[in-house]
Order: structure tokens, then C-alpha cells, then sequence
């Protein structure tokens, strides 16, 4: 039998302890692929309860007459700005305190504020909600990285992140699913309450059946006792030129992500004249296969490949985001509406890869001390860039245009354009990963 994991009191860890090394077989075994599991369907709750609004867009502008700009703002800015910035320093108090504690509060304030939202009076209401939804998920993913990157080694990293990243797409898939069939039936609203207070259970399971392992026991060598300032690690990450051209071509690779995922609904509903409920079926099945799928094979192909090739996860990478143009192109190009349905498939496959691959790239750029900041430089870039200006540029580009299919050209131009951008910076970030990787020796 494995052994169990050294735990950390629940309390704020002291400096000394940041280094102790943990029991060999922790590192891992069947409890940390538990961990993997818990944390993998919160990830899943956190994207149900972000991109839902997404299949409600139009029965929502309908319903409180706001303006496509007005919709960008909320699926956009109103999430972003305060997910981005609160990350920061709840980054910092988990590299301090008790990961999994900060993790399950952070379920708690978002899906109640979620439920929340189908309380909503007006564009005010639903603003001041988003804002609280990005708040609660901003304590989610840098502790969940950095836990991650202690239960197994690094030479699995890839592929771990990449498990846990699956939980964005199956989560998309069923926010689309369950939100578009609610609101067919009993209205957008009541969608929103059935979502969000689950939540409040799972967060509780990641209080009480996660156990708190040793900063860094995955780690081959002795680990850093020092801890470090949330400057310290803005300087350290900045200063890496890896650092920065992975965080922009994460952040040109999401705007056009997060700005299809907020806007492809309304696409098919004007374009196509499909109901919410019906669309969402479709989009289910097409977002947790393909993003599952996608997510999934760039970490495990990045790993194998990175046995052989030191920069196989920027690789991996820059391939997925050429490879999915064509196939978005398709999808908001096409006539037919099955067939541009089904274009989205290998564009979602194409369009992930990118996930684990990068995100373990971040965590090895880094010592383990600087892991869940790191983690929230990197988010905070790649949100206030993706999901912040992705889905508000596609509504202003809507309103400006101004004609009945204006959106169709919207998604194309934001696809195309954000996918080349995404993929240079890629390229860029091959060109010195391998001596970038050797600064945090210097520390």
C-alpha cells in the first residue's frame, strides 16, 4: 500500500517547512490521482458556472434588452478584470497557506453567486454577479497547479495538467447542454439556480477528503526553503523571455477561445435559427469530445515527445493553433448548418492541445515556492487578454458592422487573426525555453 501524503497543519506554513521533502511513493500513486480526480470535476464546475451565460446571450438580450457590446462586456470584462486581479494575491496566500482550503471557499463564492445571477433585474445586476463569479473561480486554478505539481513528478506534468484542463471543456459541454435544455423549458433564469448551488457540495468534498501534501516532495533535488514576494515572482517570470512569449501566445490563442465559446451560440441561433436547447445538445457533445480529446493528447504527445525534444510542449502547441483555422473558418463559413457544426469538432481538438503543455511549462520555468503565483501571472495575462478583450471586441465588431450576419465575420476575423499571433508567439518561446528552464537553479 502507498503511503499517505505528509500533511500540513491547517494553518499558514511555516518558512522552514517549504522544502521537506515528502514520502517517495505519495508522489504519484492512487491517492494522488484521486486528488487529480476531485480537483478535475471542480474544474468542470468552474466552467459550467463561467461559460453558462454563454448558451442564455440571446434570451437574456432579449428578455433585458441589452445591447451585443453591453453582452460582450459581461461574458468578458465584468468576469475577467476582477478574476485577474483577485488571482493575484489568493496566488500568494496559497504558495503561504493551506491550498485545498482556499479552493473549497473559492467553490462556495462562486456558485452561489452564480444562483445568484437568476435574480438578475438588469445589465447592473448581472455585471455585479459576473463580478463575483470571477472572484470566487480566481481562487481555484494557481493552487490547484501547484498541488498538482507536487503529487506527481515532473516528467508526467504535461499530461497531469492536461487531465485537469480536460474539465474546461467537458464543463463547457455541459453548461451548454443542461443551461440551453433549463432554459427551453422552464426559462433562463431558473437555469442559473439549478447550476450554481451544487457547487456548494463539491465544495465541501475538497475540504474534507484532500489532504494537503509537502511543498516541492515531487522534486528530484532539494527544495528552496525561501519563500518569495508576489514582486519577486513578476520580476523572475517577466524577466524569462520563455516566460513572456508563452503567456501572450496562451493569451492570443484564449481571446480567440473564450471569444467563440461566449459567441458561437448566438451565432447559430441567429444565423441558423436554432433554439438554445437544441444548439445546446449540439455543442455538448462537440465541446467535451473535442476539448477532451484535444487537451488530453497535447499533454500525453508532449510528454512522450519531450523524452526526445526539449521544446516538444511549445511544439505541440504551435501545431494545434495553425491546425485549428481552417476547421473555424468551416464553422462559421459553411451553409449547412451540421456540417459547420461539425467543422467545430476538429477545430475544439486543434484548439486545445495547447493546454497542458503550456501550463507545465510555466511550473517548470519556476521553483516550487513560486508555483501558484507563477501560475496567476500566467492566468492573469492569458484572462485579461483572452477572456477579457475576446468576447467584448467580437460584440463591438457586431454593433459596428451592423449587418444581420455581422457575426459571422466577427468570429472569422478574431479566429484567424488571434490563432497566427498565437502561433508566433509559440515560436518564440522554443527559441530560449531550454535556458530559460535553468534559470530557477540560480535562486
Amino acid at each position: 500500500m502507498p503511503q499517505p501524503p505528509v500533511v500540513q497543519q491547517e494553518h499558514p506554513q511555516p518558512t522552514s517547512a517549504l522544502g521537506v521533502s515528502g514520502p517517495a511513493s505519495a508522489v504519484g500513486g492512487p491517492y494522488a490521482y484521486y486528488v487529480l480526480g476531485v480537483l478535475f470535476v471542480v474544474y468542470i464546475f468552474n466552467f459550467i458556472d463561467r461559460q453558462i451565460l454563454a448558451i442564455l446571450l440571446q434570451p437574456i438580450k432579449e428578455d433585458l434588452k441589452i445591447s451585443d457590446t453591453a453582452l460582450g462586456f459581461l461574458t468578458g470584462f465584468a468576469f475577467a478584470v476582477f478574476y485577474t486581479f483577485a488571482g493575484l494575491p489568493l496566488a500568494r496566500l496559497a504558495d503561504r497557506w493551506v491550498r485545498r482550503s482556499l479552493i473549497a471557499i473559492s467553490i462556495a463564492i462562486w456558485s452561489v453567486m452564480t444562483a445568484t445571477s437568476g435574480l438578475a433585474r438588469g445589465f447592473t445586476d448581472l455585471a455585479l454577479v459576473r463580478i463575483g463569479v470571477g472572484i470566487g473561480e480566481a481562487g481555484a486554478t494557481p493552487p490547484a497547479h501547484s498541488l498538482l505539481s507536487d503529487y506527481f513528478p515532473p516528467e508526467k506534468r504535461a499530461t497531469v495538467l492536461a487531465l485537469y484542463a480536460c474539465g474546461v471543456p467537458v464543463g463547457v459541454g455541459i453548461g451548454y447542454w443542461l443551461g440551453g435544455w433549463i432554459n427551453d423549458t422552464y426559462g433562463w433564469r431558473m437555469a442559473f439556480f439549478v447550476i450554481g448551488l451544487p457547487g456548494v457540495a463539491m465544495a465541501l468534498i475538497v475540504r474534507l477528503t484532500i489532504r494537503e501534501p509537502v511543498r516541492g516532495m515531487s522534486e528530484h533535488q532539494p527544495v528552496s526553503t525561501h519563500t518569495y514576494s508576489m514582486g519577486e515572482v513578476w520580476r523572475f517570470f517577466a524577466a524569462l523571455p520563455a516566460g513572456r512569449h508563452i503567456s501572450l501566445a496562451a493569451a492570443f490563442i484564449a481571446f480567440a477561445g473564450y471569444g467563440l465559446a461566449a459567441w458561437l451560440p448566438a451565432f447559430f441561433v441567429r444565423i441558423h435559427h436554432m433554439t438554445p436547447g437544441e444548439l445546446g445538445l449540439w455543442m455538448s457533445w462537440i465541446s467535451a469530445i473535442g476539448g477532451t480529446l484535444g487537451s488530453f493528447s497535447g499533454g500525453t504527445i508532449a510528454d512522450r515527445w519531450g523524452r526526445r525534444q526539449p521544446r516538444a510542449r511549445v511544439y505541440v502547441s504551435l501545431i494545434g493553433a495553425l491546425l485549428a483555422i481552417p476547421f473555424l473558418a468551416l464553422t462559421v463559413l459553411l451553409a449547412d448548418r451540421r456540417l459547420a457544426l461539425l467543422s467545430f469538432l476538429p477545430a475544439n481538438v486543434f484548439g486545445t492541445l495547447w493546454f497542458g503543455p503550456a501550463a507545465s511549462i510555466v511550473q517548470d520555468l519556476v521553483p516550487p515556492a513560486m508555483r501558484a503565483v507563477a501560475s496567476a501571472v500566467f492566468i492573469f495575462i492569458l484572462t485579461i487578454i483572452g477572456l477579457g478583450a475576446g468576447p467584448q471586441v467580437i460584440g463591438i465588431l457586431n454593433d459596428w458592422i451592423g449587418t444581420p450576419d455581422a457575426i459571422r465575420y466577427s468570429l472569422l476575423y478574431v479566429a484567424v487573426a488571434m490563432n497566427l499571433l498565437s502561433a508566433w508567439f509559440f515560436w518564440l518561446t522554443g527559441k530560449t525555453l531550454v535556458t530559460d528552464l535553468q534559470a530557477k537553479r540560480q535562486l
